[in-house]
C-alpha cells in the first residue's frame, strides 16, 4: 500500500487555503492541548486541596513541574530530530500522557508524582513536534503558510479554553479522578486522530535513521524508550522535593549559557552581534513567562478564594474563568491584532520587534494592575469582582499578541545554521525558567498571606500583583528603551 501515499512535493501542492492534513494536525492538537492545559489547571488546586501541601509549597511543586515540562521539550525535540522522527516521537509521548492520565484517575493522592513525572516526559516527546509538521506542509516562501500557522495556532487554544475550563469545573464539582479521568480521555482522542490520519503525512516525520537505511540502528530507538521510562524515577524526586529542582536550574542554565559563548567565539563578529541580541530576547522572555504563568499557581489559589462565581451575570467557576480566559480572547482577538499590524505596515508605523516585545510588557503590567484593583472591590469576606479579574485577562491577552509573532521565528532568523537548534533549545530553557521563577514568585506571595484571613490574603495577594505589575512595567520601557541598539544587533534582520 506504501505506492498509495503522496509525496512531499503532492502534499505542498495542495488547492485552496490549507492543506486537508491541516485538519489532522489540527484536531490531534487541539485535543492533546485540552489534555494538557486540563490538567495544568487542575495540579495547584490539587495539591493544596487534596495532598494538604500549603500554598507555597504548591506554587514551588507547580513552578518545579512546569519548568521540567518545557526543558524535556527541548530534550524530546533533539530526540525526534536524530532519532525517532516526528511521528513516532509524538506517538510515544502520547503514550505516556495517556498512562500518566490514568495513574492519576485511579487513585491521584497516591500516586500524584508518577503520574505527573509520565506526562512530563510524555509532553516533551508530544509537544514539539506537530508544529514541525504543520512547517513541513509548506514550501519554503508560500504566502498561505501564515494562514495555516494561524489556524493551528487557534486550534491550541480551543483545546487550551475547553480544557482549561472543564477538567478543573468537573473536579470542583463532582470528582477530581473523573477529571484527570476526562484528560486521559481526550488525550487518546488526540492520539487515535493522529494514528489514523497519518499516511496521509506522507514522508512528513517519518523516522531519520530509517529513511538513511540505516536498520543497524534501531536499538537507538529502543534505548530512547527505555532511557525515558528509566528517567521517571528521577523526575519523581526532583520534582517532589523541589531542592533538586533548585540545583538542576542553577545548572543548566549557566553551562549551557557558557557553551553558547564558546560557540560565538568561532563566528565573526556580525553573527556574534545577533547571537548577543537573541540572549537579549531570551531573558526578557524568561521574565514575561514568570509573570504570566502565575496563572496556574498564586492566580489559582486567589481564584478558588477570593472571587466571586459570575461574569456579566452568568454563573461560571472562577477557576475554570482564570485557566480558560486567555484562550478565549486569544481566539477572538488574534486576527485582529495581526489586522492592526498590517494596517499600520502599510502606513509605514508599524513597531518593529523590539518594541512589540517591550509593549507585551506593559500590557502585562496593566493586567496585574487589574488584578491589584480587585482589592478595591472586596467584600468583608475577602471575595471580590470576577468581572474585574477577567478584564485583567484580557489586557494581558493582547499583552501576549504582541509577542506571539516574534519567539521561534527570531530566534531562528538571529541563529547561524549550525547553532539554529541550539538556540531553539535555549528558547524552549528560557520557557522552563520562566515557569520555575514563577512558582518562586507564587511562593514569596503565598508565604506572606499564610495564617491570614481571607480579607487579609486578597490584600497581600492583590499586593504582590501590584508589585509584579510595577517589575513588568520597567522591563517594558527598558525594552522599548534598548530597542535602537537591540536593532543594531540584529543587522539585517527583521
Amino acid at each position: 500500500m506504501q505506492h498509495n501515499q503522496q509525496t512531499l512535493a503532492e502534499i505542498q501542492d495542495f488547492k485552496g487555503k490549507y492543506p486537508k492534513q491541516l485538519w489532522y494536525l489540527f484536531f490531534s492538537e487541539m485535543w492533546e492541548r485540552f489534555s494538557f492545559y486540563g490538567m495544568r489547571g487542575m495540579l495547584v488546586i490539587f495539591m493544596v486541596d487534596k495532598l494538604q501541601m500549603n500554598n507555597k509549597q504548591a506554587n514551588l511543586q507547580y513552578g518545579a513541574t512546569q519548568a521540567f515540562v518545557y526543558a524535556f521539550t527541548f530534550v524530546g525535540g533533539l530526540f525526534a530530530d536524530k532519532i525517532l522522527g516526528y511521528r513516532k516521537s509524538l506517538f510515544w509521548g502520547g503514550m505516556l500522557m495517556i498512562v500518566g492520565s490514568v495513574i492519576l484517575s485511579l487513585n491521584p493522592e497516591d500516586y500524584f508524582f508518577p503520574g505527573i513525572s509520565f506526562t512530563i516526559i510524555g509532553s516533551g516527546f508530544f509537544k514539539p513536534n506537530i508544529s514541525t509538521m504543520v512547517g513541513a506542509l509548506y514550501r519554503q516562501g508560500d504566502s498561505r503558510t501564515d494562514a495555516g500557522f494561524s489556524l493551528f495556532y487557534a486550534g491550541i487554544n480551543l483545546g487550551a479554553l475547553l480544557g482549561g475550563y472543564a477538567c478543573i469545573a468537573i473536579a470542583q464539582s463532582y470528582s477530581w479522578k473523573l477529571a484527570f479521568g476526562l484528560a486521559a480521555i481526550v488525550m487518546t482522542i488526540s492520539l487515535v486522530t493522529f494514528i489514523f490520519t497519518q499516511r496521509s503525512l506522507g514522508p512528513i516525520g517519518l523516522q531519520p535513521i530509517r529513511s538513511e537505511g540505516n536498520s543497524t540502528k534501531n536499538w537507538y530507538e529502543y534505548a530512547v524508550y527505555g532511557g525515558s521510562l528509566l528517567v521517571i524515577p528521577v523526575i519523581m524526586k526532583m520534582v517532589s522535593e523541589t531542592q533538586y529542582t533548585d540545583w538542576f536550574m542553577y545548572t543548566i542554565g549557566p553551562c549551557v549559557l557558557i557553551y553558547l559563548i564558546y560557540e560565538m567565539m568561532k563566528y565573526p563578529a556580525a553573527e556574534r552581534k545577533k547571537l548577543l541580541a537573541a540572549l537579549i530576547f531570551i531573558l526578557f522572555s524568561i521574565l514575561f513567562w514568570a509573570f504570566f504563568e502565575q496563572s496556574g499557581g498564586s492566580l489559582s489559589l486567589f481564584a478558588a478564594n477570593n472571587l466571586h462565581n459570575t461574569v456579566l451575570g452568568i454563573p461560571l467557576n472562577p477557576n475554570g474563568v482564570n485557566n480558560a480566559a486567555n484562550s478565549l480572547f486569544v481566539i477572538i482577538f488574534a486576527a485582529l491584532v495581526g489586522m492592526a499590524w498590517i494596517w499600520m505596515n502599510k502606513r509605514k508605523i508599524e513597531p518593529n520587534t523590539i518594541v512589540k516585545f517591550g509593549l507585551g510588557f506593559l500590557f502585562l503590567a496593566g493586567g496585574f494592575y487589574v488584578f491589584y484593583s480587585t482589592k478595591f472591590f472586596a467584600d468583608a469576606n475577602g471575595m471580590t469582582s470576577l468581572d474585574l479579574f477577567t478584564f485583567g485577562w484580557l489586557v494581558i491577552t493582547f499583552g501576549e499578541l504582541c509577542l506571539s509573532p516574534i519567539g521561534m521565528s527570531v530566534m531562528t532568523k538571529l541563529s547561524p545554521p549550525k547553532l539554529q537548534a541550539m538556540m531553539m533549545g535555549m528558547w524552549f530553557l528560557a520557557s522552563a525558567y520562566g515557569q520555575y521563577f514563577a512558582g518562586l514568585l507564587g511562593a514569596n506571595i503565598a508565604e506572606a498571606s499564610s495564617n491570614s484571613t481571607n480579607l487579609e490574603s486578597l490584600n497581600i495577594y492583590a499586593e504582590g500583583y501590584k508589585q509584579l505589575g510595577i517589575y513588568a512595567l520597567i522591563a517594558g520601557v527598558v525594552m522599548i528603551a534598548i530597542s535602537p541598539v537591540v536593532k543594531k544587533l540584529m543587522g539585517e534582520v527583521e
